[in-house]
């Protein structure tokens, strides 16, 4: 009788088991490690968050380094409050008062930065196990997840598709898609890579020259939720119209960069060139293409001692992030482009990073 019961427990709890991952298939996915290769340019992901954990470059001399920031293991990743690397969604930066109104319904998302939301909330899809649909080693990778009605606020219903794509010889494309099946929702997904073209481990950022086609930007309150306005840069130390370094005015800043510019042309389906950075010690150059209305350019402003790869110590100005993203609480400014996709409707953001050195 004890040989019974125990066997009916385990089938209870195997049964379970399956009912669970009916309901979250990610439950039951394996977190692993996956790469692209061509050439002399590798990437590294892995599907907890679709992270991106490591590219490596080849420096004017051929030596390569890996030139983004991250950690060895994939518990790393889910301790992380950096992001690095990540697929940040269902809405990425800031919802200001964690909440918004659509089509007369108010909706309260995660407050997880104090009373706002920031990049989906305290698990949004940066803490989420995706799920691989297509993977090819020389060629590219998929990642799928599907979003539930009601996570971590959201309305709605929403299949989320990520693929990483080497193209040529030393260019990389990312293409977020996503389709809401039943409710109007807002969609506003970015890739929050910490770069650093010297090497991971090489120290600050600030020698490093931007340029940033971009001439307006959207200015925050002092918890970074824009206030509505879209103001020129010219003369101000946001200006990288014309290449600089970045540590060249960062003085004249509270804590860094931290903002959303608006990056110059009409808004449509063709990419516009967004940014360009350069090395100067390892003639290293990565330029930045996207079809989005903004890029959120952050020098690591509160990054304090974080332990990455190969026991790196990460400190402020590390890295830096380029985030093409539409404007940060889109969802409260009707004066900002709409995040809001409809059933029926499909989100598409593509950006192309093209490296090279001299």
């Amino acid at each position: 009788m004890a040989k019974k019961t125990s066997s009916l427990h385990v089938l209870g709890v195997s049964v379970l088991l399956v009912l669970l991952c009916c309901v979250n298939y990610s439950l039951c996915e394996k977190i692993k490690t996956y790469k692209l290769t061509r050439g002399s340019l590798s990437v590294t992901f892995t599907n907890y968050g679709a992270v991106m954990t490591s590219l490596l470059l080849p420096d004017r001399h051929g030596k390569l380094d890996d030139v983004v920031l991250g950690f060895d293991t994939v518990d790393g990743y889910k301790n992380d409050t950096t992001y690095f690397g990540a697929i940040v969604g269902r809405v990425a930066n800031r919802i200001g008062g964690a909440k918004f109104k659509l089509n007369g319904q108010l909706y309260k998302t995660d407050p997880n930065e104090g009373h706002n939301t920031l990049h989906g909330g305290t698990k949004g899809f940066s803490d989420v196990i995706w799920s691989v649909q297509n993977y090819v080693p020389t060629s590219h990778i998929t990642f799928t997840y599907d979003s539930f009605d009601g996570e971590e606020g959201f309305p709605g219903n929403v299949t989320v598709k990520v693929t990483y794509m080497l193209i040529g010889e030393n260019k990389l494309g990312v293409k977020m898609e996503a389709k809401p099946l039943n409710k109007p929702t807002p969609i506003n997904l970015a890739l929050h890579t910490y770069w650093n073209l010297h090497s991971h481990n090489s120290g600050d950022i600030l020698s490093h020259k931007i340029q940033l086609l971009a001439g307006k930007i959207t200015p925050v309150d002092d918890k970074l939720i824009p206030t509505g306005e879209i103001t020129p840069i010219t003369g101000t130390p946001y200006d990288f119209l014309e290449p600089r370094e970045i540590g060249s005015r960062i003085h004249e800043l509270p804590g860094g960069y931290d903002i959303n510019y608006v990056i110059d042309g009409p808004i449509g389906k063709h990419l516009r060139k967004t940014a360009v950075v350069t090395e100067e010690v390892t003639g290293r150059k990565m330029e930045l293409w996207t079809n989005q209305p903004g890029v959120q350019f952050y020098t690591s402003n509160m990054m304090t001692r974080v332990v990455g790869k190969g026991k790196a110590v990460y400190e402020k100005y590390g890295g830096l992030c380029l985030e093409t993203q539409g404007f940060p609480d889109s969802v409260n400014h009707k004066n900002f482009p709409s995040q809001i996709v409809n059933p029926g409707e499909s989100y598409l953001h593509v950006m192309v990073f093209r490296f090279t050195a001299h």
